[in-house]
């Protein structure tokens, strides 16, 4: 096991530095000039557009700017500062980014215990009136816009029933952002619950299961044991890809409830051209994927005991 996360550990190296490089590319061919950009339509003199490009390395080759940016967060854990405000990258992202986490964390949890709880229903009753609800429930949510969605919340139970604030305040509570978190999380929660009936649909039908109860075992340990741990390996694998795409895909959600967190960082960089807040969230987001990523593959293995990591 040591040997295989060690190896692992070294499989990401390269592919952070080949996702930065990636995202660095993208954001700097993207048009207009952050420096410009602060003077709006009365613009300045060449002289002062030439001297702020070079504070902050904008004169240097793309990639020497990649090189200087990647060593800095090497070295120096330094991401840089906003030309707009003059703050630390850093600082910003950790104002913004625990907003975000515990949005995320709210609607993970929501699809985890929803999605799980209605894929496990269908699952053992599939065919049944149980199923087929929870297969146009589910399907409801995938065919519905995450924006459309998150307007029908805001009209419904805020404009209309009262139930819920319109905008999260900026010190946002667990109450606040549970309507956010609804949003964020109902397409995935849809997705877990599909994986999941199908999962234990299918695995209701092998030989390990009826063999289990031919030997007597109760349901409870041929369902909660034996079914359980070995359907849960594909729902594993989407839940562990989720949670970055939760994090970096709540652009929308924040918008449309006023939450200050990542998502909103994210938009608001790339309207102002803030290229280097652009690659630094983006970058604390990569690592979060290929952590999430590790700790899948490891829990495989906890899951089914036939898998082992040489």
């Amino acid at each position: 096991m040591g040997r295989y996360v060690a190896r692992r550990l070294l499989q990401m190296i390269p592919v952070f530095f080949g996702t930065t490089l990636l995202i660095f590319l993208m954001v700097y061919t993207l048009p207009g000039d952050p420096v410009a950009g602060l003077f709006g339509d009365k613009g300045t003199d060449p002289a002062t557009l030439a001297r702020l490009r070079a504070e902050h390395g904008l004169d240097q080759p793309i990639l020497q700017q990649y090189w200087n940016y990647i060593s800095n967060i090497l070295f120096h854990f330094n991401f840089g500062e906003q030309i707009r405000s003059g703050r630390e990258i850093t600082e910003v992202i950790g104002d913004a980014f625990p907003v975000t986490l515990r949005l995320a964390m709210l609607a993970f949890l929501i699809e985890l215990v929803l999605g799980l709880g209605l894929g496990i229903v269908a699952g053992l009753n599939a065919g049944r009136l149980a199923d087929n609800l929870v297969l146009v429930f589910t399907l409801l949510i995938i065919s519905v816009p995450v924006f459309v969605l998150g307007f029908i919340v805001r009209m419904v139970f805020s404009d209309q029933l009262g139930w819920i604030s319109p905008n999260v305040s900026i010190d946002e509570t667990w109450g606040e952002l549970l309507a956010p978190a609804i949003v964020l999380g109902a397409l995935s929660l849809a997705y877990v619950a599909r994986l999941t009936r199908t999962s234990m649909a299918e695995n209701l039908r092998a030989d390990y299961v009826r063999t289990a109860v031919a030997k007597g075992l109760p349901k409870r340990r041929v369902y909660g044991v034996h079914l359980m741990r070995n359907s849960m390996i594909p729902v594993v694998t989407f839940l562990g890809t989720d949670i970055g795409a939760l994090m970096g895909g709540a652009v929308v959600t924040e918008g449309l409830f006023n939450v200050k967190g990542v998502g909103g960082l994210i938009y608001d960089s790339i309207v102002r051209r803030e290229g280097l807040t652009v690659v630094g969230v983006v970058t604390v987001l990569v690592i979060v994927y290929l952590v999430a990523s590790l700790l899948v593959d490891l829990l495989y293995a906890v899951l089914d005991p036939r898998i082992r990591y040489a």
